[in-house]
This record gives C-alpha cells, sequence and structure tokens, in this order.
C-alpha cells in the first residue's frame, strides 16, 4: 500500500526536521531521491546516509537562474521527476506594524514566488508524461494566523489558492496538486523551546502532544502515491485537532 518504489522526488528543504524525515520516509519507501537545501555539506552527509539513488544539489531559491538550473539538474539525474515536494521556507518574525520590506519580500520570495518558479519549471516534464506529483508544504498559521508573523502566515495562505489553480489546469494529464498545512511539529526549533512554553502550546492541542516529523512525511507518502491519485486540490492538515478547517 502506498507503493512509490522506483518514483523520482525532488525534495526542497531537504535538511531541515520535516525535510530530513520527508527524504528518509521517501527513501525507505524506495523512492530515488535528489535533495535540495543551502548548505551542500550537510545535503552530501544526508545524502551519503541514505545512500544509492540520492543525489543533493545545494540550491539558492533567491535566485531565479538557480532554481532553472535545480531543475535542469535534478531531471537529468535520473532522466525525470515524479515528485515535487516544496518544502523549503523561512521566517523573518515580527510585528506587523514594525515589519520591514525586506522581511516581507525575502519571506514571499522563499515560501511562494520559489515554489511557484520550481514548480512551473517541473510540471512542464510532468505535463509531457502526463504524470506527476506535486505537493505544497504549507503551515497552520496559513489558516489561522499568528501574531508576529504576518509575513509566514500570508505566504503560507497563499500557496493554497497556488495549489488550487495548479491542480485546476493540470487534472486531466495525470497531474495532482495538494497542500499538506502542518500543525506544531517538534524538531530543532521546537526544541530550544522551554518545557513551560511547550506546555502553552500543547494545551491547545486536542491530541495532546506536538506533531512528530514522520506525521508530515506519512501524509507526503500517502499524497505521492497512486492511491491519492483521485485526490487533488486539497489541504491535508495535519495538526492534531489544534484547528478543523
Amino acid at each position: 500500500m502506498f507503493d512509490i518504489a522506483g518514483k523520482v522526488v525532488l525534495l526542497t528543504g531537504a535538511t531541515g526536521g520535516i525535510g530530513r524525515s520527508i527524504a528518509k520516509k521517501m527513501k525507505k519507501k524506495g523512492a530515488r531521491i535528489i535533495l535540495s537545501g543551502t548548505r551542500q555539506n550537510v545535503l552530501d552527509e544526508l545524502s551519503s546516509e541514505l545512500g544509492e539513488d540520492t543525489k543533493a544539489i545545494a540550491t539558492d531559491l533567491t535566485s531565479k537562474e538557480s532554481i532553472l538550473s535545480l531543475a535542469k539538474e535534478a531531471e537529468t539525474i535520473f532522466g525525470h521527476i515524479d515528485v515535487l515536494i516544496n518544502n523549503a521556507g523561512i521566517t523573518a518574525d515580527n510585528l506587523f506594524i514594525r515589519m520591514k520590506d525586506e522581511e516581507w519580500e525575502n519571506v514571499i520570495n522563499i515560501n511562494l514566488s520559489a515554489s511557484m518558479r520550481l514548480t512551473r519549471q517541473v510540471i512542464k516534464g510532468m505535463l509531457k508524461r502526463r504524470y506527476g506529483r506535486i505537493i505544497f508544504i504549507s503551515s497552520i498559521v496559513g489558516f489561522i494566523g499568528n501574531a508576529g508573523q504576518a509575513n509566514y502566515s500570508a505566504s503560507k495562505s497563499a500557496l493554497s489558492g497556488l495549489t488550487k489553480s495548479v491542480a485546476l489546469e493540470v487534472a486531466g494529464r495525470g497531474i495532482t496538486c495538494n497542500l499538506i498545512a502542518p500543525g506544531f511539529i517538534s524538531t530543532p526549533m521546537t526544541d530550544k523551546l522551554t518545557v513551560e512554553q511547550q506546555n502553552k502550546i500543547i494545551v491547545n492541542i486536542p491530541a495532546n502532544r506536538l506533531g512528530k516529523p514522520e506525521d508530515i512525511s506519512n501524509g507526503c507518502i500517502y499524497l505521492a502515491s497512486d492511491e491519492a491519485s483521485f485526490i487533488t486540490g486539497t489541504t491535508l492538515h495535519i495538526n492534531g485537532g489544534m484547528s478543523m478547517i
């Protein structure tokens, strides 16, 4: 069930907590993986850990040329791309009234525009092959908002509209496009919070725990599989019941 053996997966943001989990789960299920991130040495370490049929490409997602190069190189490595997972994202938190233009623009550029550009390039090959799986990684704050994260919330919310529009355009060509919206997930970032800070978050989660990176990677496996071929343009909310949308 949920077979992705032999599928070629291009994953951005591969070295973060969620990205690593996605890469490891995909590899365990037999996928061939192209890892993208900003640090070549960290990518190489992960690639070595995952073993054969794994490649790493450092990418500057602020550069249109670098994004185009990533897509072309990734397609060359294994001949095509079956699954694109747009996981890369950044934050630049500040109260909205104090938010600088560059804080707004940098987050929108990486979280939204870079994902759009990479998808626009990769989808060309999928259209020719009449097969593809596109997955965007959003966030619960893209749907409920969060003080101090107007830029991040806006970027993650916009991915919902992008997902639906792309899905409508390519559904007839065997391509699905879906969104995963994680809630609060236990990662190195949340590990830095004090126990008191974590408890304040958990009290608002009906499941009474932080999510695990595996909760997100399991969702990716499902949406990348043929069993999910009739699911497109939708959002998979993985948040322990914190927001039931």
